[in-house]
């Protein structure tokens, strides 16, 4: 194997054992260093090595013997955590959103994953004009023909590597597009909710600018709740989830939306 693919073999597996270790300790709060290393099958040392890392990135808090989670609202909001949870569905997902980006249209992505995964498939249906706030997507989207691209402003958030505050929500207003894509913390069956209420003026603002509303979630999100009230599901023209979505929650949320099931 050339050193190349020895380096990206070695990367993919440091990233999936990283988050491995993120998920576990998410979902029990703590752990001993000892339960990781017995969980991922590696050394203490490469263990510390990972976690000093997680920690570095925000994701979780090392003390003395072990790592505990960040809070929730700390953890979800993350970029790092968000881009790698998920990442098939959300991918599938955004086939399907796709399908309805027709070239000559202007649309609106939020700072959400799903829509970046949207991004990644725009140059697919150009002419297009696209908006968003998420330095992700702008990076992505900056080089592609035939497409107009409008930078949304304001205080730059590392956590959500995205730009906020009062600057990014008069950008939104301030514009009239087709379609809005947003994807958001959680949902059940009539009620979508974020944990930050920055972040939830923003993504209403983004509905309120948009003809059609298109909302991206996948599974994990379903039948969950967080702080803040952001819509009701009604409120939105369209529904994509993925397949692995329940399928009583899905008949449930058909009467209140359009539900378009990806399938991996």
């Amino acid at each position: 194997m050339s050193d190349e693919k020895t380096a990206g073999a070695s990367a993919h597996s440091r990233n999936t054992r990283q988050q491995l270790i993120t998920e576990y300790v998410f979902k029990t709060g703590s752990s001993s260093i000892a339960e990781l290393v017995e969980l991922t099958g590696v050394s203490t040392m490469t263990v510390h090595r990972d976690v000093d890392e997680l920690a570095r990135r925000g994701l979780l808090r090392k003390y003395r013997g072990g790592v505990s989670a960040m809070p929730s609202t700390v953890f979800e909001s993350n970029a790092d955590y968000r881009m790698n949870v998920h990442s098939e569905e959300k991918m599938a997902i955004a086939a399907h959103a796709l399908a309805r980006v027709e070239p000559g249209m202007s649309i609106l992505l939020d700072d959400s994953t799903s829509a970046l995964a949207l991004a990644k498939m725009l140059h697919r249906v150009t002419p297009l004009t696209v908006a968003t706030n998420y330095l992700g997507a702008i990076e992505l989207l900056k080089g592609v023909p035939d497409l107009r691209l409008i930078c949304i402003g304001g205080d730059y958030s590392a956590t959500h590597d995205s730009f906020l505050g009062m600057q990014s929500l008069e950008a939104i207003e301030r514009i009239n597009v087709d379609a809005t894509f947003v994807s958001t913390s959680a949902m059940n069956t009539r009620m979508t909710f974020h944990q930050e209420p920055e972040i939830v003026m923003l993504k209403r603002a983004m509905l309120a600018s948009a003809r059609t509303k298109v909302l991206l979630m996948d599974h994990s999100k379903t039948e969950r709740a967080a702080l803040h009230r952001l819509a009701p599901l009604s409120d939105f023209d369209v529904l994509i989830v993925d397949d692995g979505v329940e399928e009583h929650l899905a008949e449930e949320m058909r009467s209140q939306v359009e539900v378009d099931i990806a399938e991996l």
